[in-house]
């Protein structure tokens, strides 16, 4: 699985911690169709693209994680494109469309699962899009204007550890 963190909170034991997130992949025909639109700009590698549904930081237990998302009904297959895209701050995004409230809805029932064991996630409303790069480039947002990639379905949702800036997948539902 990899090097996980050390964390050591202030009178207690160390504590071995996983950065987690929940997230949905798209499809290698979807990433390769963006990849191509974006030569030769640089941006994230594309294995690592994908659409969080929940983060939840540094976790203890990533089998109290696991046994909640196993309760969780794996969302009924709906349809998805990358199409678009924008900017938070330096970060570059691209955009869906398809079954968008199919995704929500998606959303809602893993974090509801998580939330009823103990795992909070981000308050924060849920603005569904896939980061291409952290670091703003005028380039990567003129490839995302009028962009619309190839569909591609969902069937399922993984649980993915972040390490070493490496990413795992610990499970898939």
């Amino acid at each position: 699985m990899g090097r996980r963190a050390l964390r050591r909170r202030p009178g207690s034991p160390r504590v071995l911690l996983t950065r987690l997130f929940v997230a949905v992949f798209p499809s290698e025909e979807a990433r390769e169709h963006l990849r191509h639109r974006l030569r030769p700009v640089p941006a994230r590698r594309s294995e690592k693209w994908h659409v969080t549904l929940v983060f939840l930081g540094d976790v203890p237990d990533d089998a109290a994680v696991v046994r909640a998302l196993s309760e969780t009904p794996p969302p009924a297959p709906f349809s998805l494109r990358l199409s678009g895209g924008g900017r938070f701050g330096p970060v570059v995004w691209a955009g869906l469309e398809g079954d968008v409230p199919a995704l929500h809805t998606c959303q809602a029932a893993v974090r509801s699962s998580l939330a009823t064991v103990g795992f909070p996630s981000d308050p924060r409303p849920f603005r569904p899009h896939l980061t291409v790069s952290y670091r703003f480039d005028r380039r990567l947002a003129a490839a995302l204007t009028g962009y619309t990639g190839p569909p591609w379905t969902i069937e399922e949702f993984s649980l993915v550890s972040s390490v070493d800036g490496e990413y795992h997948r610990l499970w898939t539902g």
